[in-house]
């Protein structure tokens, strides 16, 4: 997603990185993030709230900016922090000299945060562990700007919003239809509403604690655009691995954490008319801060990474974005009759006077294809055949879109140009400006072809042919002939040669010519069917050679580019999505030996994040660096990198689903390094699957009954 836009939020001018920092992307990297979407917490590692991106934030909008605790005249010596799952914190500090006869530290401050939807709740515990009796007046300094997302994310500054005094010793804050209250429970000693003040008259005897907790509550008078789903209903299994290396049953555990605190809602379902359960439809936040909201791309991925713990959420997600599937051509929003949406806000958002996208914005050229697969790969899953079936319309029109819309010049590939002149210039993943170069480092110019869409396409016309011949509709033929004429198109314009040989360019640009940067898009082609097995053995090594492989996964960019630049957004960069596909796509197309030190990456990069993987880190690689550098501005967490997680486990076991043919594949190729290893909660058609490899590599398999189970015996690597 695009940061093109390098802003940072200065609320409070003196804090942070400083004036200087004015009009620049405020980073993340050393911010604690606690989550329940939509709403979400960010601070400083010892929990205070102040300045730059730090806030309470409901709905893209920041509830608080400042929430900060302090003991006049006492130093407060922060010694730990640290997330408890993905929506809890705690964080511990010393208040200095008070109470104390010893060195030893006397008096602490526990502050405890859970974030729920619409709240953030702190309670704040002070406990006198010294033999004196001991006084201190507690300082709760809270303020707000209110402001939207795209305001934080573009670091201009906003004017704070006055404070009024609340019943019961709150303070509470307004703008238009968004209003915040902030309550104490007991209430406080005093309250000075024009500068945000709370305060706490605490007399502590040797061995007491004292306890305050403050609920901050936010909410839209509309309500949410997309709401929390209900309690209980987690639309998949939760899987339970216990594995030879410990970090990668940390990384699932993780990640199973944050995606399940990353779903959302759509509340145009829910009555039972197609959602097939009565429920809400479910889907995935792309990450926070930034991009908590429905994203095309994104959920998709996530959604088509997550099929081996079931096809609840990939219903959901194809479902939500059906109904907001293309429907008429409009030139602000770059819809069109049959296209998939990139994302959806709740008002516009203005970044500068050039760059601002409408509410619903269509600006993709890859989300319907990966719309057509996800729901392929549902059906082979086991999605319940009348699911499947009361999407295949929409199906029919994504594939109309790919023939009509998507290839709109005639030369039978996919490709994009902005049309509104204030949309974003690249609308591939890579979708930040400088993201598609040549390999002396010229930008390619538009509209542009993307080497992994014409990919995503071929796959999606495959796909559907596959289900329409199933369901007993026509045009199966007719797609099954598309794909093949764009496999040999592409193999007739895209490949080009350096002096390691042949491989595919990243794109086509406006004159058809071909754009030869190398970069980490190979691993999207491998195991989609467009490429012959000659073809994936050259990308497969390729990936495996270091100027793509960083040891911490795949740079987006060959560091012998010019333009090169390992905390290049998409231009140097390491993203765990994209290294994570490109492994499912190595086991895919037969190259699970070039797949297994990628993995192997991954898992190193998920210490250094305390099995948080970021949306994206800096790419300098482990010839120099033990764990990479973050990105700083990086979401933390991302949907599809937590996602991640499941795919290489999936690559690993060498796991694929056809429910509609009775079988399962479990053929565990590179799974010697985890091995034993146990893995119990996956889902196959509905039930139960649980997996067993011992340290010789015999697989054992508890699957459904019906489904005939096809093992493979692990080989080393």
């Amino acid at each position: 997603m695009d940061t093109t836009v390098k802003t940072h939020d200065i609320t409070n001018p003196g804090a942070g990185a400083g004036p200087s920092a004015e009009g620049l992307q405020p980073f993340l990297h050393d911010a604690c993030v606690t989550l329940y979407a939509p709403s979400f917490a960010i601070s400083h590692a010892d929990g205070q709230l102040d300045g730059d991106a730090d806030g309470f934030y409901h709905g893209d909008s920041r509830a608080l900016a400042r929430l900060t605790v302090a003991a006049e005249g006492v130093a407060i010596a922060p010694v730990r922090g640290a997330l408890d799952g993905a929506d809890r914190a705690s964080f511990r500090g010393v208040l200095r000299g008070l109470g104390e006869v010893t060195p030893d530290p006397a008096v602490t401050l526990h502050r405890r945060r859970r974030v729920t939807p619409g709240r953030l709740e702190e309670t704040l515990e002070v406990t006198n562990a010294g033999v004196r009796q001991v006084g201190v007046r507690l300082i709760v300094t809270a303020a707000t700007d209110l402001a939207p997302m795209e305001r934080v994310k573009s670091g201009h500054a906003q004017s704070l919003v006055t404070a009024t005094a609340t019943e019961g010793g709150g303070l509470g804050w307004s703008r238009g239809p968004f209003a915040v209250r902030l309550v104490s429970t007991p209430e406080p000693s005093a309250v000075d509403a024009a500068a945000g003040r709370i305060e706490y008259e605490i007399e502590l005897a040797p061995g007491s604690s004292w306890t305050a907790v403050l609920r901050c509550d936010a909410a839209h008078e509309d309500g949410d655009q997309f709401p929390a789903p209900t309690a209980g209903s987690v639309p998949w299994r939760t899987p339970v691995l216990r594995s030879a290396d410990r970090r990668f049953d940390h990384w699932l555990r993780q990640s199973a954490a944050d995606l399940d605190r990353l779903r959302l809602t759509d509340p145009a379902s829910g009555s039972g008319s197609d959602s097939g359960s009565g429920s809400a439809d479910q889907f995935l936040a792309a990450g926070a801060p930034w991009f908590l909201t429905l994203f095309g791309r994104d959920s998709l991925w996530a959604a088509r990474m997550l099929l081996p713990l079931g096809t609840g959420l990939a219903a959901g997600t194809l479902r939500t974005l059906a109904r907001r599937q293309g429907a008429k051509s409009g030139q602000d929003t770059e819809e069109q009759p049959g296209k998939i949406l990139h994302e959806v806000r709740r008002a516009t958002q203005k970044f500068t006077d050039d760059f601002a996208l409408p509410p619903c914005y269509y600006g993709t050229v890859d989300a319907t294809p990966l719309w057509i697969t996800l729901l392929h790969d549902s059906w082979r899953w086991g999605l319940a055949p009348e699911q499947v079936e009361q999407l295949l319309p929409h199906a029919e029109s994504a594939l109309a879109w790919m023939r009509d819309h998507g290839d709109a010049d005639g030369d039978g590939f996919l490709k994009y140009i902005d049309r509104t002149g204030r949309g974003l210039a690249n609308q591939g993943w890579k979708d930040s400006g400088d993201s598609i170069r040549h390999r002396d480092g010229r930008l390619a110019t538009s509209p542009i072809a993307l080497c992994e869409v014409q990919a995503y396409a071929y796959e999606a016309a495959r796909g559907g042919a596959a289900l329409l011949r199933a369901f007993v509709r026509p045009g199966a033929d007719e797609w099954e002939d598309w794909a093949e004429r764009l496999s040999d198109r592409f193999r007739g314009r895209f490949w080009v040669e350096d002096e390691r040989g042949p491989y595919p360019a990243v794109a086509l640009d406006r004159d058809g010519r071909p754009v030869d940067s190398v970069t980490s898009g190979f691993g999207h082609l491998l195991g989609t069917g467009l490429l012959n097995h000659e073809e994936s053995a050259l990308l497969a090594a390729r990936l495996s050679a270091p100027d793509l492989d960083s040891g911490h996964g795949l740079r987006t960019l060959s560091s012998d580019s010019v333009g090169y630049n390992p905390y290049g957004y998409h231009i140097g960069s390491v993203w765990p999505h994209d290294t994570a596909i490109a492994v499912h796509g190595l086991v895919r197309a037969g190259f699970p030996e070039e797949a297994a030190p990628l993995a192997a990456g991954l898992l190193t990069a998920s210490t250094g994040f305390d099995a948080r993987l970021p949306e994206l880190f800096a790419g300098h690689g482990a010839a120099t660096d033990a764990v990479p550098s973050p990105y700083p501005a990086s979401c933390r967490p991302q949907a599809w990198a937590a996602a991640s997680s499941v795919m290489v486990l999936q690559s690993v076991l060498g796991l694929a689903a056809d429910v509609p043919g009775g079988t399962l594949t479990v053929a565990p190729t590179f799974s010697q390094a985890y091995r034993p290893l146990t893995v119990r909660g996956l889902d196959v058609g509905g039930n139960r699957l649980d997996i067993a490899i011992d340290a010789d590599g015999a697989a054992r398999v508890e699957a459904p009954a019906g489904l005939e189970v096809k093992r493979r015996h692990a080989t080393g690597g």
